[in-house]
């Protein structure tokens, strides 16, 4: 019998965990180092920051009454832009969550250090003639560090009511601070409040947004939250807000109190400010005046210590989460899966938690350490916002939120927009650092996890799914063209009667289809010390048997045929630049197979490829034999070129054959993918004009299973695209390798209209297809 959470959470439970997770190091640490970057305006930088975190709430609302057993970003992500984007997610939220951790354990000290001076700590090393000097800062917080991963390890619980009054008596402290220091603002304090610009007020806003990473926090108990509907969104909202307007309101009272060179770079504004306000103050009691300045600032360093603390611990526990998540998935290494027999604590994942908050405590600037987790906290952000809009575009039975996010997509892409122009805007640190864990993300999860799930996001769906009605589209539109077709067949004078009556007889039925012609011309190349008129007015005994030869297979056709020579010192320059000057639709050339390690140097083909001016098909293994089957294969993608599947239509119908679209799979493909693959070959079926048959072929070698499949055919078309030189000794492409591993005529297809992208294209296609 399953169980069922009570949901018992209500509105005001909502607000209290949101403000609970975000209220810390937002005011007890950053001001200053925020005031340093943008001045005055560091306000803004405030106002800012909450609004750019708003699409990211509301998404996580949507997305948490929609899959509320779900419980957090990590597993929207993973299901929405699948695991690739899943790991990027969670090891982003693992350094973010482990950098908030760090910066409110090492912002805590201050505080500590402002009441009492801790010494400097010198650690003689044996054996060597110096000692490590280490800050009484950095040391406290190491110390403190390890006793928080040894409470996590033993598995000592917080208690959650404990937690609800440290966050009243903390706003009880902060709101008594800011009515005892509104009347005393200083105007002057506010004088070039747009001094530092733009520019300063949007690296202020990156450093601070880390003040507002944990108002999504209770999506991951969005299960137990009465009526979700309406109270996760609204409580988002309103603990959002209520922090953004405290965020702003305390930011003033401190810009106003204390002096801008004074608070710039302060790691403990408000104790300072409170020292500043109240060291004086004194009251009688018994007929002495008491001191109440260092109450006062003890209350503020209590309720920073109370904060910073918690935040720092609730940090370690949080953290520790994602790498077992991510474990459990198969998305990392199975060791974060251990689970302490005696603790029943994830050892292992808070063992390593606790090390790297310790390396970042030990070394990294905290302004360093906010901005780092910043920057991956808006990239998470930015995937939420991207997995929503998956979900939404897919149209899933199953996906049916209590809440709807108002004003989609335009939220979803302003948060995606405006996430990625404020990493822009940051240090060459936090930049570099959100690259860097995208890129090892992705390359883990190719080379470790991809292989171990078998699950897929349904925006890898979607994206199929567009990409196929894309290219039925633009196949139409193919189809839909009814000019004269000019044929440009170039030969060398090495080509064989058998090699070039192939040519022409594939190429008489395009163009009796379309009408036009042929022409086929010989290129002749020469040394370039013989002069071109010399060379062109010599008339060979291989000239002669050229012309008579041709004469004799073109009057075998039923279509008109132009032959002539062309003279040159560069045949390649010649094909191309004959091309345009005739305006010929379609380049139809002989092409040897060639190893990889051919390609080094580059070939002619390669370059006719990028600078011709019209498409070209290259023919290998050519010979002239009865066509009953053409077989359509496509490489990493199950989508063929829009020309390529009009010129198979147009062989089949004037050849009476018919078409067969075939494409390979691995073994544990899912189902979406296969269903992606009929229904686009269905499409293609209600476009061609022939007989078509649909043949997706499961095998973990694609070449071996496609060579088998591919006994029938009579003729093969394969796409083709320029080779790159040195990046294919690495990567070949598969339709060279099937191509060189059968022995049935190839024709391999490259149009004009794909040349534009085709950097991004098959990395888009191995990241959807494989």
């Amino acid at each position: 019998m399953s169980k069922d959470l009570e949901r018992d959470l209500g509105l005001f439970a909502v607000i209290a965990i949101s403000m609970g997770a975000m209220i810390g190091s937002g005011i007890f640490i950053l001001p200053g180092l925020a005031m340093a970057i943008a001045g005055p305006s560091v306000i803004v930088a405030f106002v800012l920051a909450a609004i750019l975190v708003v699409p990211a709430a509301l998404s996580i609302a949507e997305l948490g009454t929609a899959m509320p057993e779900a419980g957090g970003d990590y597993v929207f992500i993973e299901r929405g832009m699948g695991p690739a984007a899943g790991t990027i997610a969670g090891l982003g939220t693992w350094l973010m969550l482990m950098l908030k951790g760090s910066l409110a354990l090492y912002g805590g000290m201050f505080y500590i250090h402002f009441v009492y001076a801790l010494p400097t700590w010198e650690l003689a090393i044996p054996g060597l003639e110096f000692a490590l000097t280490v800050p009484g800062v950095r040391a406290l917080g190491v110390t403190l560090a390890l006793v928080l991963i040894g409470v996590n390890l033993l598995g000592v619980k917080q208690t959650g009511g404990l937690q609800l009054i440290m966050v009243i008596v903390m706003l009880v402290i902060l709101s008594g601070f800011v009515a005892a220091a509104i009347v005393q603002v200083e105007a002057a304090n506010y004088a070039d409040f747009f001094g530092e610009g733009i520019g300063g007020i949007l690296n202020a806003t990156a450093l601070v947004l880390v003040s507002y990473a944990g108002v999504t926090k209770v999506a991951a108990v969005a299960e137990e939250i009465e009526n979700p509907g309406r109270n996760l969104p609204l409580g988002l909202l309103i603990s959002l807000i209520a922090t953004s307007f405290l965020y702003a309101l305390l930011v003033f009272v401190l810009v106003g109190i204390i002096e801008g060179d004074e608070l710039a770079g302060s790691e403990e504004p408000m104790a300072l400010a409170t020292e500043l306000l109240f060291g004086d103050m004194t009251i009688p009691v018994a007929g002495m005046e008491l001191a109440i300045g260092f109450g006062a600032v003890a209350a503020i360093v209590l309720a920073a210590l109370l904060a910073l603390v918690s935040t720092a611990n609730a940090g370690i526990l949080t953290a520790s989460r994602y790498p077992l998540a991510l474990s459990r998935d198969k998305l990392f290494v199975p060791a974060f899966e251990y689970i302490h027999p005696r603790f029943k604590t994830p050892f292992v994942a808070i063992l390593t938690t606790g090390a790297v908050i310790v390396l970042i405590v030990a070394t990294m600037p905290v302004d360093d350490i906010a901005k780092m987790a910043g920057a991956f906290q808006i990239l998470v952000y930015i995937l939420v916002c991207g997995a929503l809009i998956a979900f939404r575009e897919r149209d899933l039975e199953w996906y049916q939120p209590d809440f709807h996010t108002p004003a989609y997509p335009w939220v979803q892409l302003f948060g995606i927009v405006s996430g990625v122009f404020i990493i822009a805007q940051m240090d060459w640190l936090p930049v570099v650092g959100t690259i860097v864990i995208t890129i090892f993300g992705f390359v883990w999860y190719h080379y470790y996890a991809r292989d171990r799930v078998e699950r897929e996001g349904v925006a890898v769906g979607l994206a199929r799914r567009e990409a196929g009605k894309q290219f039925v589209r633009d196949t139409e539109a193919e189809f839909a063209r009814n000019d004269r077709y000019e044929v440009l067949i170039p030969l060398r004078q090495d080509v064989s009667r058998e090699q070039e009556n192939a040519l022409l007889q594939l190429a008489a039925p395009i163009v009796r289809s379309q009408g036009g012609r042929i022409r086929v011309i010989r290129f002749d190349e020469v040394p370039d010390q013989v002069p071109l008129d010399t060379a062109a007015s010599e008339l060979s005994e291989r000239d002669v048997a050229f012309e008579k030869r041709t004469d004799t297979l073109v009057s075998e056709l039923d279509v008109p045929v132009e032959v002539g020579e062309i003279v040159s010192h560069d045949t390649r320059h010649a094909v191309v630049n004959f091309a345009e000057r005739t305006g010929a639709n379609l380049i139809l050339a002989r092409q040897q197979a060639t190893s990889r390690l051919g390609t080094l140097f580059g070939r002619d083909t390669d370059w006719i490829l990028e600078h011709a001016p019209c498409d070209v098909v290259f023919v290998q293994h050519e010979r002239h034999t009865p066509v009953d089957e053409i077989a359509i294969v496509t490489d990493r993608s199950p989508f063929n070129d829009p020309l390529k599947v009009e010129l198979a239509n147009t062989l089949a119908t004037q050849l009476d054959a018919r078409l067969r679209f075939l494409f390979a799979v691995s073994e544990n493909a899912p189902d979406e993918l296969i269903e992606t693959v009929e229904d686009y070959h269905a499409e293609l079926d209600d476009i061609c004009t022939v007989p078509v048959e649909s043949s997706i072929v499961r095998a973990n070698d694609a070449i071996g299973g496609l060579s088998a499949e591919l006994e029938s055919a009579d003729l093969v078309m394969l796409s083709t695209v320029t080779h790159r030189r040195l990046p294919d000794l690495l990567i070949e492409q598969r339709s060279d390798r099937l191509a060189a591993a059968i022995e049935q005529p190839v024709l391999l297809v490259h149009s004009k209209k794909t040349r534009r992208g085709s950097f991004l294209r098959p990395i888009l296609e191995r990241v959807l297809f494989n």
